[in-house]
């Protein structure tokens, strides 16, 4: 469903998927099961979110969008050479996929949670649920298979 004019926003009340024209993204909308508000403002971030242990709930678990979260450390190499792909997908994704990076050293606790033992990690979440942990430093074309079996 998913084009270059319309995309899919879920509300974060009822989880119904919302179509919004890409003319309406950025504003405040109306979710058309329940009339919870929904706030597109981020809809077309073209670089990654930064993800913390404050902020997870809301932008990962209750994302409007399936979110792909590269979980990252400063001293890792491997993470740097990930580092521009995932920069890239932020770009090509915008408004279909939201992509975050947590940095596990500044962020013990989302990475306990989620048994974060090696880096780089990619975890793909949809729907408030973890659905796939990519491990290590993938190709490009790889990701971005793993990541299409969550678009609409």
């Amino acid at each position: 469903m998913t084009s270059a004019t319309r995309y899919l926003f879920r509300c974060p009340f009822c989880g119904t998927r919302n179509r919004i024209s890409a003319a309406h993204a950025g504003q405040i909308g109306k979710c058309g099961k329940c009339g919870g508000r929904l706030n597109t403002s981020e809809l077309f971030l073209q670089q990654p979110l930064m993800i913390t242990d404050a902020n997870f709930e809301e932008k990962v678990l209750r994302a409007p969008l399936p979110v792909l979260v590269d979980c990252w450390a400063p001293w890792c190499g491997a993470c740097k050479i990930v580092s521009p792909v995932i920069s890239e997908l932020a770009t090509e994704f915008k408004g279909i996929f939201r992509i975050g990076k947590l940095n596990v050293d500044a962020n013990p606790v989302i990475s306990a949670r989620f048994d974060t033992r090696s880096i780089p990690t990619l975890l793909i979440f949809d729907n408030g649920h973890l659905k796939d942990t990519l491990v290590g430093a993938m190709p490009k074309p790889q990701i971005v298979q793993r990541m299409k079996e969550y678009l609409p």
